[in-house]
């Protein structure tokens, strides 16, 4: 599998984004707070099995350079780890994920945290997922 983040993957769609952050479950996981939502797939489209937003407060960094080189950090994280556990997963349970990412860190930090962080916490939706769906009987 490819490690690529294409536009298709990249969750745009505003009535979609309402959605996840009026519905969507979430949890904090150091540096990072996220917003998710499963959705059964019925695999008729050829939809990706995850998209995703990822965003980084204006309050805390007034920057725009700052801004972005955390956005750099967390979509290069992202992308090089999704395709090792959490897309085969949800493809093999036929299942859709839609994922908000959003840095509540208050410093800039290293990559290697920020790759460490997004390990972790592609492991915990994957637990998250099992949870709400294999548990169930499906």
């Amino acid at each position: 599998m490819k490690n690529t983040f294409t536009k298709e993957e990249r969750l745009c769609a505003k009535r979609r984004i309402d959605t996840l952050f009026k519905s969507g479950s979430s949890f904090v996981l150091y540096p990072f707070r996220i917003v998710f939502i499963f959705e059964k797939n019925n695999r008729a489209d050829h939809s990706p099995s995850c998209q995703s937003i990822i965003s980084v407060s204006k309050r805390r960094f007034k920057r725009a350079i700052d801004r972005n080189l955390i956005k750099r950090l967390m979509r290069e994280s992202y992308r090089l780890q999704k395709s090792n556990d959490l897309i085969p997963f949800l493809l093999k349970h036929n299942v859709t994920l839609y994922l908000a990412i959003q840095y509540v860190g208050k410093q800039i930090l290293a990559y290697d945290v920020f790759r460490i962080a997004m390990n972790k916490m592609l492991k915990k939706l994957q637990d998250e997922c099992a949870e709400a769906y294999l548990e169930k009987g499906d």
